[in-house]
């Protein structure tokens, strides 16, 4: 936990993402991700200077193995309040629409509905589990896909709902967290998305894998480019 707690302090006060009497609204898939930043936002409150609140807020998309109880159990376990929002995303792509790259329009659903909770149980900011991978994997599918130079930032305020997203743990590869995961023999919850492990993101996965292996350093390159490059929202607010 103290690599993960190092990594997440580190992009908290680089991009200045937690004020005093923050309340935030943690999204829970029950991945590797979600869960890491759910538990690591829990320990930062023991010490952190600028005391906080945080919520789990975990949107069920309609598909059959979402567990509802794994995420009650795992929420109550470390004593976070859990909000459950059921939604019809699932119909909505995969039978209305038929979406053939479905991620989009159910990853907006998703946020939709994360964000109501948000705004209902007062919070003012939403924490989400995206890793430095995925920053790169993003960066690459929007430069390949449309032309342009650009990824999600590490702060973002959204004006119609005012509410501020917040991703702490941009310092951390997959590889960090899925290594604490393992260390500490701790449950995730299944992958319920029919397709998952055969979009576009997961060949920009692959793609940057096999870049890897040629050139050692490019995940860090990507990522300094990313930093330097002008993004809008990557320019840090307080460094160290």
């Amino acid at each position: 936990m103290q690599r993960i707690l190092s990594n997440l302090r580190k992009a908290i006060e680089e991009y200045n993402m937690i004020q005093d009497g923050d309340k935030i609204a943690v999204a829970l898939s029950g991945g590797k991700d979600s869960i890491t930043l759910l538990m690591a936002l829990k320990q930062l409150q023991l010490f952190y200077p600028k005391k906080f609140e945080i919520i789990a807020v975990s949107i069920n998309p309609g598909f059959e193995d979402f567990d509802e109880n794994f995420l009650t159990e795992l929420s109550n376990k470390i004593d976070v309040p859990l909000f459950i929002e059921n939604t019809n995303a699932k119909e909505i792509v995969f039978e209305i629409r038929k979406e053939k790259n479905p991620c989009s329009l159910c990853a907006n659903l998703r946020r939709g509905a994360i964000n109501s909770v948000a705004v209902k149980e007062k919070c003012n900011k939403i924490a989400l589990g995206h890793n430095k991978d995925d920053v790169l994997e993003t960066y690459m599918l929007n430069t390949l896909y449309t032309g342009k130079i650009s990824t999600f930032a590490p702060v973002a305020y959204m004006d119609r709902t005012q509410i501020t997203v917040i991703r702490p743990l941009i310092y951390l590869l997959e590889k960090d967290i899925k290594r604490f995961i393992k260390k500490e023999n701790i449950a995730v919850m299944s992958k319920c998305c029919p397709i998952d492990g055969h979009s576009k993101r997961e060949e920009m996965k692959l793609l940057i894998e096999k870049l890897q292996k040629d050139i050692p350093r490019v995940k860090e390159n990507l990522f300094g480019a990313i930093t330097r490059s002008g993004i809008p929202g990557w320019e840090k607010k307080q460094l160290k």
